[in-house]
């Protein structure tokens, strides 16, 4: 992209261009008063002096227009738009440098707005649907415990067997069903400390490899050598990075692909991911630019480690990326809770970092995750 040139050198360069033109027409006229008669060369110079003015202030005014009226204009009316709630309001690009730097602080105030009003309505959310959960896995809880009594006893008076596996296959699932609830719900209140998401992801990996989980797909761990510790818990993250994976098991084919990975980044709304070490050198894959979350104690540029998980399943749909983290929200009629990715949320949520899904390059979905480094201060919001 050209260097774009500065609010001064711009009006120099034309005001400089304007004056020896100017300049030039004197000249001119005086070179052709002088060789009229002075009648005429009054009248002559009454004439043309006025007509270099009016010049003058025309594209005078012109250049005022162009290069700070109507800049002026455009954000003021982004800005009215953003007072007014729509945080989809952008500035446009500016073809000086001094606008192009006022557009960028603006939009990135924006998105910093938007940021802070997702994160309080998300923690709003959270809370609530918490405290939800809470009530309803309590009051769940304690008749499911005498259902699975009263089957105890019909097993032991001989009812039939078949029936009696049914309904403890159906009470095991409400079972899973409440302590996902009480997962959701529960607060976390232990102490962030550095923690080595590389080693997370091959532990996460490895303990699923164990229970057979993955002897149907292909599993790729794609560590960076640099990737930074990052501030968390080792047991939750590695919980996050089994349901991810798991999500993933049940959305490819057998024969799938799934990549466990890590990079060191620097999170900005609009910058992606790093180039895998397995890619091309020439490899390149467009995106649509789309707007990541991000949180209110993220300065810019804030350096961390950017996990992912992805895979070669079907993918997630642009307008379901945003509902997909809400409780009870789920794909797998009559399998899924809606409750993993979920729990997913909460716990990157609690831990400080921020989750999305987004493509991935085995054409499936590519669930990412961003927390600062062990090392980063967090900015005051």
């Amino acid at each position: 992209m050209a260097r774009k040139p500065s609010l001064r050198t711009e009006l120099l360069v034309n005001l400089a261009f304007l004056a020896a033109a100017a300049l030039t027409l004197g000249v001119v006229t005086v070179s052709v008063v002088s060789t009229v008669a002075p009648e005429r060369a009054l009248v002559m110079t009454l004439t043309v002096v006025p007509l270099d003015v009016v010049v003058f202030v025309l594209f005078g005014r012109y250049l005022v227009n162009r290069h700070i009226l109507r800049p002026v204009e455009r954000l003021v009316a982004v800005a009215d738009a953003v007072a007014s709630g729509d945080f989809a309001a952008r500035a446009p690009d500016a073809e000086t440098q001094d606008f192009q730097m006022l557009a960028t602080r603006l939009n990135r105030m924006t998105d910093h707005l938007l940021d802070a009003q997702s994160q309080v309505v998300r923690s709003e959310k959270l809370a609530s649907l918490g405290l939800l959960a809470a009530g309803v896995a309590h009051e769940i809880g304690n008749p499911l415990g005498a259902i699975g009594t009263y089957t105890d006893v019909l097993r032991r008076r001989g009812v039939d067997g078949e029936v009696l596996a049914g309904l403890r296959r159906e009470i095991d699932r409400i079972d899973r069903i409440v302590r996902s609830l009480l997962d959701y719900a529960r607060p976390r209140e232990e102490t962030l400390a550095p923690v080595d998401p590389g080693a997370v992801l091959r532990a996460a990996q490895a303990l699923l490899e164990s229970q057979g989980v993955l002897r149907h797909v292909e599993t790729r761990v794609d560590l960076a050598p640099d990737l930074p510790a990052i501030r968390g818990r080792s047991h939750l993250l590695e919980q996050v990075v089994v349901n991810l994976v798991l999500n993933a098991v049940d959305a490819v084919s057998s024969g799938g692909v799934i990549v466990l990975g890590g990079r060191p980044w620097a999170y900005e709304p609009g910058r992606w991911a790093l180039r895998r070490e397995s890619d091309a050198m020439d490899a390149a894959f467009p995106r649509i630019a789309r707007r990541r979350p991000g949180r209110v104690d993220f300065a810019p540029g804030a350096p961390g480690a950017l996990l992912f998980v992805a895979d070669s399943g079907p993918g997630v749909a642009p307008e379901e990326r945003e509902r997909i983290f809400e409780p009870f929200v789920t794909s797998k009629v009559g399998k899924g809770t809606g409750l993993g990715l979920a729990i997913v949320a909460r716990i990157v949520d609690d831990m400080g970092g921020v989750v999305w899904v987004d493509e991935a390059r085995e054409g499936g979905a590519a669930f990412k995750m961003f927390f600062p480094r062990a090392d980063a201060v967090p900015r005051r919001p």
